[in-house]
Parts: C-alpha cells; structure tokens; sequence
C-alpha cells in the first residue's frame, strides 16, 4: 500500500458532483484518485470549512452529511455519501496531537461538510473506506498547521491516507465577480507555490520557511484575502515531510480563469 498524502482543489460548492464544465479539470483529477486510494486503512480528509480553537476532530461512526453550500438546486441537497466515520482513528490521531502538546478535541456530532463528501464523492464512490475529517486552527497560523501534519505523519506509515480539501486560489470576489485582474498575481503566486513545493534545489528547511511565511510570496493576500483554502496544503506539506515523502503536481489549470495547483506526496 502506497503511502501518500494529497492537496487538492476541491471547486466551488457541488459543482464537481454536478459535473460543472469550469471544473473538467479538477474533476478529472479526483475521479483518477479513486485507484490511488485503493487499500487505504482510512483517508483523515483536513477541510477548509471547518475550523475550531483546537484542532476538532470528527467522531461519529456514521457521520451525516452537512450541505454548507448556498442557493444551489434542490437535488444538490439530497445528496448521500454513506462513508463510515473513523471514531478508532479519532483516538489515535488525538493521542499523537496530545504527545505533540497540540490541544485537541473529538466531536461526535459533526457531520462530513462539502469540503469532504463533494471530492469523496469523486475519489471513492464507492464510500468504502473510513474518513477521519479534521478542522484546521482558527488562529490560522501556518507553522501551527505544518506541526499539525508532522504530528500525524507516523499514521501515513500506517496505511492512512491524509488529503488536504482546500483550494490554491481562493479570492472569491474576483471568481464571482469575474473581474480578471490587470496583473498577474494569480500565475506569480502559482509558480511560487510550485516552486516552493517541488520545484529543485530546496531543501525541506527552506520549504518550510516559505510556507510559514507564505502571505510574503508573490501576490499572495490577492490570491488568498483569507487563507482557510490554503492551509490544509500546510498540514499536508508537514505529514509528507514527516513521512519523508516525495511531492509531485499533480494538477496544474485554470478554474474561472484562475491559476489553481494540486499535489501529491508519495515514496519517491
């Protein structure tokens, strides 16, 4: 079994369940996943719509479905995603948090938002493989995040697949508004991004320093006015350095005109 954490684009709303054209791309991208993930002991699934003053972490066996999304069609209301939740797997990441003295809590009543049933529903369809969903930190401190991920990281040499649901660009007035800008902040902050994941000649010291100071890169507080999209992508970058993985992109596109990247982390 591969051992592999992702960052991924996870779209706007339901629009990949929906099968939206705008999000072809990012569709693609999951639908081809669901072999990757193929023997996982469970996928902890690190969203960007749920957020706590410690890290929370979903605790229900069966959890229901939570549609945070607004002014969509009624069917997309209706959808079901019966994946098992991972109340064992709640424990042991709470007990690797706790031994890294990062406080925590399991939630029992949370249900899966859309920031994790809308790409599972892509990845795995077959909802068989269990899902630990985890918040981020409402401080949204980006070394708080890193630590988070290298805390875990023993579990994705355990069979656990961690993916980071967010988004690389997440400036929702200028994709609503469809305003493009006059400079190219977007496609500076994409090969920033890259560059900085898995571009050549760094060392994961440096990685690290330009994640924790990303609101310094190249465009960044226009390509991220609040940062919630991104920093599973820093949970994820602290399990994959843990785990002494290797990253790739593994999407690279436009998304309502705007530059958007996933990634994979995996052995080498």
């Amino acid at each position: 079994m591969a051992e592999q954490v992702y960052y991924i684009p996870h779209g706007g709303g339901p629009l990949p369940i929906m099968g939206d054209d705008s999000h072809k791309g990012i569709i693609d991208l999951m639908r081809g996943m669901e072999d990757e993930v193929e023997g996982s002991r469970a996928i902890i699934l690190v969203t960007a719509h749920w957020e706590g003053q410690v890290v929370l972490l979903s605790g229900a066996a069966k959890p229901p479905l939570l549609f945070d999304y607004y002014n969509f069609p009624p069917e997309t209301y209706r959808y079901n995603y019966p994946a098992s939740g991972a109340p064992a797997l709640a424990q042991e990441a709470s007990a690797l948090l706790s031994a890294a003295s990062i406080d925590n809590q399991i939630d029992t009543e949370r249900g899966f938002d859309h920031g994790t049933f809308v790409p599972m529903m892509l990845i795995r369809p077959s909802a068989d493989i269990p899902i630990l969903q985890m918040s981020l930190l409402a401080s949204l401190h980006p070394n708080a995040h890193i630590k988070i991920g290298l805390a875990l990281s023993p579990l994705v040499k355990q069979g656990v697949t961690i993916i980071g649901s967010g988004l690389s660009f997440h400036n929702l007035g200028a994709m609503l508004g469809g305003q493009m800008p006059n400079r190219s902040e977007d496609e500076l902050f994409d090969a920033w991004l890259n560059d900085t994941l898995v571009g050549p000649g760094f060392s994961n010291a440096e990685r690290t320093t330009n994640l924790v100071n990303w609101s310094k890169g190249p465009g960044a507080r226009f390509c991220h006015p609040r940062e919630e999209h991104l920093l599973p992508l820093h949970v994820c970058f602290g399990a994959a350095s843990g785990a002494n993985l290797e990253g790739k992109n593994i999407y690279r596109d436009k998304l309502l005109g705007f530059h958007v990247s996933g990634f994979r982390w995996s052995v080498n």
